[in-house]
């Protein structure tokens, strides 16, 4: 082959490599377009403290009434006793949402000036349980628990200051064995028998099933749920649409699925 045809073949192929790099910019350039939204959406996330006893209903919540109206943005959730999550957003902990299971804690935020504003969205019952076949004997709130291996929240949870005030109003002596710092853990130590008789929310008896027995009590005690944004939210109108899912019909309806009551 003559140099005349060497160079004509050399310029071919650096035309044709042009070419196919100009092609693989425009295809990019397209790519990045389109993708650039649901990149952006992806980026947005929403951090929800919540009381323990929401942890089932929340997650449904959010895939089944938040997530569909706003897609792309990720719901983070920590579930843990309301008081130790008002101690964290005291603390400067990174939250949009706080879900109190009482009105003590929230108040907590509110005078701290850390929530504006806060409206109650479900409420829970006290309820006592012992394990399968009530292997203690446990007959009420009275001296059948006496002995026993008693099982409650701690007094600064939600469902531990409010088993205080039910005992108090039946006159009747609390002796626990353990104070726990989440009404799950409470649940969870009588599913599996290590505790005789525990106070937990009517939701979790639901919650555990055949695993455990309901013992009427004489004294009823409730507790009233709170929930707002947190003020210094990165998401605060996203986090506001939270709130107003846990609201809406649809989300009055999961709760009540799990005998949360309005």
């Amino acid at each position: 082959m003559s140099r005349f045809t060497k160079s004509i073949a050399a310029a071919g192929t650096v035309a044709l490599a042009a070419l196919a790099l100009a092609g693989c910019s425009n295809s990019t350039e397209g790519t990045d377009a389109a993708e650039e939204t649901p990149t952006e959406a992806a980026s947005q996330e929403i951090i929800v403290f919540a009381a323990a006893s929401l942890n089932k209903v929340f997650e449904d919540i959010s895939t089944q009434v938040f997530e569909p109206e706003n897609p792309g943005v990720n719901v983070s959730f920590s579930f843990e006793g309301s008081s130790t999550l008002a101690d964290q957003i005291q603390q400067g902990a990174p939250a949009d949402v706080f879900a109190s299971a009482d009105e003590r804690n929230m108040q907590k935020v509110l005078d701290a000036e850390l929530v504006d504003e806060a409206v109650k969205f479900t409420q829970n019952d006290l309820t006592l349980i012992v394990p399968a076949g009530n292997p203690a004997g446990v007959t009420g709130l009275d001296d059948s628990l006496d002995g026993i291996k008693l099982v409650v929240c701690h007094p600064e949870v939600p469902c531990g200051n409010l088993t205080t005030q039910v005992f108090e109003e039946a006159g009747v002596a609390l002796n626990p064995v353990s104070e726990e710092q989440k009404v799950t853990d409470v649940r969870g130590k009588i599913e599996s028998g290590e505790g005789d008789a525990g106070f937990v929310y009517h939701t979790d008896a639901i919650a555990a099933g055949d695993k455990v027995e309901v013992i009427p009590m004489s004294v009823q005690g409730t507790n009233k749920y709170m929930m707002g944004v947190v003020n210094e939210s990165k998401n605060a109108e996203l986090a506001q649409k939270f709130v107003d899912a846990v609201m809406s019909d649809e989300g009055q309806a999961l709760l009540e699925s799990y005998g949360f009551s309005k």
